[in-house]
């Protein structure tokens, strides 16, 4: 089945949702509103849409080690986050930058597309992760810096490799028929 069309359509879907609600204050343009809003809401959307993707394969083995690599994300962020304290850049009096969880949290539905189901799905699933860590420095208030997000994204993939394997089908199948008197095994292997 081919992927492309999920991953389009669901980023489309999230993307025209946050440029629907925006809000101009401040003194800053409205594309910064929408990269902020997108990168909120692609975050969630990358890794339901794996999630949705190991659902459409029947692949139940890829949704567990979603599960796991996922879980590790989110544990390994916050766990981080609250040890090293370090301030949020833009001067709100905040001690959770480090690293970025949208940036991980995107990352590692990113990864998790690439390396259970191919590049071919993984390109334009990093394409949009890497507009959530654009985000996260580039919007508005400027909530993360280069090493927030680095470390985010480096998480977020780490934790897919460590949990996710290729996705491969059944390569074998057993068969058994009957004509009359005749009765038949078959093995098949596909290469």
């Amino acid at each position: 089945m081919e992927k492309w069309p999920i991953i389009f359509v669901c980023a489309c879907f999230f993307i025209t949702i946050a440029c629907c609600s925006q809000d101009t204050e401040g003194g800053h343009e409205k594309w910064e509103y929408v990269l902020e809003d997108t990168g909120d809401v692609l975050q969630l959307a990358l890794p339901l849409t794996a999630g949705l993707m190991t659902l459409i394969n029947k692949d139940y083995k890829g949704t567990k080690k979603l599960a796991f690599s996922y879980g590790t994300t989110l544990a390994l962020t916050y766990s981080l986050k609250h040890f090293t304290k370090k301030e949020r850049p833009e001067g709100r009096k905040l001690y959770d930058s480090f690293p970025s969880g949208h940036t991980s949290s995107a990352f590692s539905g990113a990864s998790f597309i690439q390396r259970r189901y191919g590049w071919n799905y993984g390109i334009p699933a990093y394409l949009l992760a890497s507009v959530v860590a654009v985000s996260r420095t580039e919007a508005p208030d400027g909530y993360h810096d280069f090493w927030d997000v680095f470390a985010g994204a480096a998480i977020g993939i780490g934790s897919t490799y460590i949990f996710t394997k290729p996705y491969k089908k059944e390569q074998m199948s057993l068969g058994f028929s009957n004509y009359q008197d005749t009765y038949t095994l078959s093995f098949l292997y596909k290469f």
